[in-house]
């Protein structure tokens, strides 16, 4: 367990970590502001399109030798990146990164899954729940922290993860031992593959450009939209005739799979969309410094953290999940509307009380939908079904970031245009820096990013009551009792 956190921990930091050390890396590399978006975002692309080829392969091969392959390919993308001369080798080394960590956080749940049964699960799940949340706010902190040491510098915020994974690949060498299931006949669906990984790739680039390289309604997005669903109807018919498919069509049959596949992608929309323009707040609206920013957002995570893992202890003690989904779901709409109340006068109490209840929210639903999953599929299934609620999370998530940062750029835009005359809606794409401004005008430019950063919230408030919904309409099962591993063996002894 120790190796898979440490795995996880690393995999979750390289998402997070750049996020303020960017300004920094795309002045010294010589970049551009487009350019500033590509690094987080290629390396979001290459995990979630790759997370449910990593699922096929753990149910047909090796997984201690998958989850260390992949901590590997891990390794060599941060020392390429820690080493960068140019942008170009930096977003390559990111796409790398992107891959091993695609792998980490498919496997190190489908690991536990083989190891520990579901009526067990629940606690570990609430474990690895807070690893997430730890990861996804320490990374912030400790990019900012390593590009304002003077003698660390930017190419810390990658060489940081190596020593860590290399510590998990050799706990995982000497801790984890599984026994390989050697299933005949199995063929990977390379074509299939190739068609998902494209699909969900051109609509993660339109939704990433759109509102900022060209308009929304334009013939750009027109293009991109119909190749990218051309691409995933092509998957589909692909996946529903291929001997073995990398997402088993027949898994949405079940409705536990189908409804937390829905709920999972919102919570995505919900949690990521939400907090990351928070940071942006705290500075712009709030006048506070990157490392008080990544400090704010400790409140969500103490929120997430709590939640989640008394939520997983009570879950194995109880064997009972359905009210921990429901509450859990409410919370967030409340954590939701909440936050779209906030002004550039609301205190950092008030506001570090609205994101605690979010938190709370979130870490209720995230690990808890898989495991309402994982308990109701044949252990055949476990794989695919774990790394397609994996994917459709991340994938709401970078849809939400993107989708929700055109709903800030336009309400910007257009706030700005309002205050300053047509002038200032025209540069409502560039962050203004406040350092240079006067007092009057911060003002103005606080009062415009607060009013823009409530509306986000107030726009993610129906995904967040969508997610409720599907979690409403999905039914309590009691927990099995057996590993996913002896549940295959019984399974296998049944066919023969």
């Amino acid at each position: 367990m120790s190796g898979l956190m440490l795995g996880m921990f690393v995999a979750i930091l390289a998402g997070t970590v750049v996020s303020n050390a960017l300004p920094r890396i795309v002045a010294e590399l010589k970049g551009s502001q487009s350019i500033f978006a590509w690094i987080v975002t290629v390396e979001l692309l290459a995990m979630t399109a790759t997370v449910p080829l990593w699922g096929k392969l753990a149910d047909l091969y090796s997984r201690k030798l998958l989850i260390q392959a992949s901590l590997g390919l891990f390794v060599v993308g941060s020392l390429i990146a820690g080493f960068s001369q140019n942008i170009e080798m930096l977003i390559v080394s990111r796409v790398v990164q992107g891959l091993g960590a695609g792998g980490v956080t498919a496997l190190a749940t489908i690991v536990m899954a083989a190891m520990i049964p579901p009526r067990e699960l629940g606690k570990y799940s609430g474990l690895f729940g807070a690893v997430f949340g730890v990861g996804t706010v320490a990374g912030p902190l400790i990019g900012g922290l390593l590009v304002d040491t003077s003698w660390l510098g930017w190419r810390w915020c990658f060489f940081i993860g190596v020593p860590f994974s290399l510590a998990a690949i050799w706990l995982l060498q000497r801790t984890l031992h599984l026994p390989v299931v050697r299933k005949e006949e199995t063929k990977i669906d390379y074509l299939g593959a190739f068609l998902i990984v494209s699909g969900v790739s051109t609509l993660l680039i339109w939704s990433s450009l759109a509102g900022q390289k060209f308009e929304w309604a334009s013939g750009w997005t027109a293009g991109l939209v119909t190749l990218g669903v051309l691409l995933l109807v092509a998957a589909v018919r692909v996946e529903a005739t291929a001997h073995d498919p990398i997402v088993p069509l027949s898994i949405f049959r079940n409705r536990t799979v189908a409804l937390t596949t829905i709920a999972s992608a919102l919570v995505g929309v919900a949690m990521f969309g939400g907090t990351v323009f928070l940071s942006q707040y705290f500075q712009l609206s709030l006048g506070k410094t990157p490392t008080q920013a990544g400090l704010l957002g400790l409140p969500l995570i103490f929120g997430l953290l709590i939640s989640s893992t008394v939520a997983g202890q009570l879950i194995t003690k109880y064997g009972r999940w359905k009210a921990f989904l429901v509450s859990g779901g409410v919370i967030m709409v409340g954590g939701m509307l909440l936050l779209s109340t906030i002004t550039a006068q609301t205190t950092v109490f008030m506001v570090s009380v609205h994101m605690f209840v979010l938190g709370v929210g979130v870490g209720l639903l995230m690990q808890n939908l898989v495991l309402a999953a994982q308990n109701d599929v044949p252990a055949k299934d476990l794989g695919a079904t774990t790394s397609t609620l994996t994917f459709f999370r991340s994938l709401g998530g970078a849809i939400g970031v993107s989708a929700l940062g055109a709903v800030l750029a336009g309400k910007v835009s257009s706030l700005a245009a309002e205050k300053f005359g047509p002038m200032g809606g025209s540069d409502g794409a560039q962050v203004p820096d406040l350092a240079v401004l006067p007092p009057e005008v911060k003002a103005v430019i606080a009062d415009i990013y607060a009013t823009a950063t409530a509306e986000i919230f107030l726009v993610g408030a129906p995904f967040a009551v969508l997610a409720l919904l599907a979690v409403l309409f999905i039914k309590e099962k009691p927990l099995k009792e057996q590993s996913g591993d002896d549940r295959l063996a019984a399974e296998m002894a049944a066919s023969h």
